[in-house]
Order: C-alpha cells, then sequence, then structure tokens
C-alpha cells in the first residue's frame, strides 16, 4: 500500500513540473514575437534626446529644392559603325590573321581560305582560252588560203566564161570552173564562220579566266577600311560560306548605346538632344546625342528602340550595360549636406534642432546624393536645423 502511495505521489510531481516548463516556453515565445514586430524603426523624432550641453561644429538648414526627376531606359553600348566580314566563296579556312582587339588597316589581309579548287578552275580556264587561241590562228589559216583558193578558182571561171563566149571551150568546162569558183567561195564562207566562233570562245574563256581570278582574290579576305577587331567567328579548318560572318569590325571610334525605352517615356525622348548616360562598371556618366528612334514598339517587350551617340571615351568598350537618363519633369524635396547624416548599420538618422534649443537624434531615409548634398526622401519636411 505505501509503494502504491509513492508511485501516485511521483506521478503528481512530474506532471507539475511539465506543466511548468510549458508556461516557461510560452512566455519566451511571447517575448520573441513582440521584439521581432518591433524591428523597424520609423522616421522622426526618437524617444532619447541628445545628450544637455553637447555643442556641435557645424549647423546647417535643411532646404527645399526642385530637382529633376528622371528614369532609366537599359541598353547596350554598341559601335557607331561596324562591319561584319563574310567570304564571297566556299572554302575551308586556313588562316585566322587577326584577333579581338587587333587595329587593322585597309586592304590588311585579314582571313586566308583554301584556294586550291580556285586555282585549278583558274588554270582550267586559261587552257580553254589557249585552245581557243589555237582555234582562231588555224582559221585564219583556213580563210588566207579558202581566200587564195577563191581567186584562183575566179580567175578561172572568168576565163572559162570568156572562151566560152567565144566557143573556144565547151560548155562543161565552164560548168566546171563555175563549181570550183562556188565551193571556194563557200569554203571561204565556212572559214570566216570559224574565226568568228573561235573570237567567240576566246571572249568566253577570258571571262571565265577573270571570274576565276576573282574568285582566287577572295580567297584572301581583306579589311575594307581601318578599324579594331571586335569579334572573331571562324577559327581555322571552320568552313566559309556566303552569308556567314567571319569577323566583326569597329570601324570608327564612335560607340553609341542602344537603349530600349518603354512606351511611357518615348515621348519624352527628342531627336538631336543630349541626355545623360550612366555606365555603373566605370563610374562614369557621360553626355549622349539621340541619333535615332525607331518609329515601332517591339509588342512582345513594349518598347521602342533608341539610339544614342556618345563622345569618346578610352574608358568605356563595346557590350558594356549603360543606362539612358531621361528627365520627365521635377519635384520638390528636401536636401541636407551629406556630412549631416550619421549611420548605424541600416539605419541613418541626423541630429535636429528642437524648439527648446536642444539637439534630438531623428531616423531619416536619404535618397540619390547631388554633388556635396543628399536627398531626403522621409524623416524632414524642410526648414529643420541640423548639427554635426
Amino acid at each position: 500500500m505505501a509503494s502504491i502511495t509513492k508511485i501516485s505521489d511521483n506521478t503528481g510531481l512530474k506532471k507539475h513540473s511539465m506543466k511548468y516548463l510549458c508556461n516557461i516556453l510560452l512566455l519566451l515565445t511571447v517575448i520573441c514575437t513582440a521584439s521581432c514586430q518591433n524591428d523597424t524603426v520609423p522616421p522622426g523624432f526618437t524617444r532619447d534626446a541628445a545628450q544637455p550641453g553637447h555643442r556641435f561644429s557645424k549647423t546647417a538648414s535643411v532646404e527645399i529644392r526642385q530637382v529633376p526627376v528622371t528614369h532609366e531606359a537599359v541598353g547596350t553600348i554598341r559601335p557607331l559603325t561596324e562591319s561584319v566580314i563574310e567570304s564571297r566563296i566556299s572554302g575551308q579556312v586556313l588562316e585566322v590573321l587577326v584577333s579581338p582587339g587587333d587595329r587593322v588597316l585597309n586592304d590588311q589581309p585579314l582571313v586566308i581560305l583554301d584556294n586550291r579548287q580556285v586555282t585549278a578552275r583558274v588554270n582550267q580556264a586559261m587552257e580553254e582560252k589557249n585552245l581557243a587561241e589555237n582555234h582562231l590562228s588555224q582559221a585564219l589559216k583556213g580563210v588566207d588560203e579558202a581566200r587564195a583558193g577563191l581567186e584562183q578558182a575566179r580567175t578561172a571561171f572568168e576565163r572559162s566564161r570568156i572562151l566560152y563566149d567565144k566557143h573556144i571551150v565547151p560548155s562543161q568546162q565552164l560548168e566546171v570552173d563555175k563549181a570550183a569558183f562556188l565551193t571556194a567561195k563557200a569554203r571561204l564562207e565556212k572559214m570566216q564562220e570559224a574565226v568568228a566562233a573561235a573570237r567567240t570562245d576566246i571572249r568566253r574563256a577570258e571571262q571565265v579566266v577573270a571570274e576565276a581570278r576573282i574568285s582566287l582574290e577572295y580567297s584572301e579576305i581583306m579589311a575594307p577600311e581601318n578599324g579594331i577587331v571586335v569579334q572573331r567567328l571562324v577559327d581555322p579548318g571552320d568552313q566559309a560560306i556566303p552569308g556567314r560572318a567571319l569577323l566583326k569590325i569597329q570601324t570608327s571610334g564612335f560607340l553609341q548605346l542602344e537603349a530600349h525605352v518603354r512606351e511611357g517615356l518615348i515621348q519624352h525622348i527628342v531627336l538631336d538632344k543630349e541626355y545623360d548616360v550612366a555606365i555603373q562598371t566605370v563610374d562614369k556618366t557621360v553626355p549622349a546625342i539621340i541619333r535615332e528612334i525607331t518609329p515601332y514598339a517591339d509588342p512582345d517587350t513594349r518598347t521602342f528602340l533608341v539610339k544614342a551617340s556618345l563622345s569618346e571615351d578610352p574608358g568605356i568598350y563595346p557590350g558594356m550595360f549603360g543606362r539612358l537618363i531621361i528627365p520627365v519633369g521635377h519635384e520638390t524635396i528636401p536636401v541636407i549636406p551629406a556630412q549631416a547624416v550619421i549611420r548605424v548599420g541600416q539605419l541613418e538618422m541626423v541630429h535636429v534642432k528642437t524648439q527648446e534649443g536642444r539637439f534630438r537624434s531623428v531616423y531619416i531615409k536619404t535618397g540619390k546624393p547631388s554633388g556635396s548634398d543628399v536627398e531626403v526622401l522621409a524623416g524632414l519636411s524642410g526648414g529643420e536645423t541640423l548639427g554635426w
């Protein structure tokens, strides 16, 4: 009986301990939840004032300025003029003589193609031309012989006709000499046609030779003008065919930004007007002039393609990312010296003078910098006195 009572007391003690532990866990949960709900600090005065008697070395008033409102259109830096080098004939690439970044001059060799097939065609065309010239030489000799035979036949025929009129030779002799004369005349005409055909063959062969030589020249691809190689799209062993790009050359030192401007901002883009272009990778903002506005919106992106030419800058290269800054209006906003802002982690605050002459800390939210000043988006309304 005593053992049963002891077991019951132990069971009650365990239940009491579990209940106490659950209460502690619930209390900790409530405390953590309350602390998580107050992790943001709204702009405005804090509850704690600055220490009495504290003096600041500098003071300034919060100014209200009219600042421009801008939007950005992203784009890519590209060459103002660019040449795409292609092959005019088909052939295997034997050698590529340039690499990206190389400067090239007009008529400088860039790519060498296999020209064995073209060379064989040139040789074949030359043989056909030589053969046509031989035919012409033989035809001219035949013409000379036919012309001599014709004169001889004409003389014999004229003599026979005179003698026939005098009844010295019979009519059979006259017919024989006449037939010989007509045969010689026909042979001369045939030789003259052979000469004309041979000359036609020569002209055709010369055209084939000229075409083959042009193709042979195309096997060595030259630079169309001075420039810089920006992209290489072929390697030795590749097959070059007409229409396939081999190289890309920037043929001028000027660049342009190709930006995609959304429909709602296109009315703020004016042709030949100057805008700023921000290139974040090199931390530069350069002026650009709008040169082209495509009068057609892309139905997929709902944007217009705008091209703005940049001034020459040694630190900017094709392919870089840029932003076209588009001003759309103005707004009034408080502006304060950037030195007056105190940053603690992600929080920003300033010391504001109260009506009692004391300084209190105020949490603010800053915006874009403007020289030595910075815009204030929240926390200040203008006219306050700051100390730092």
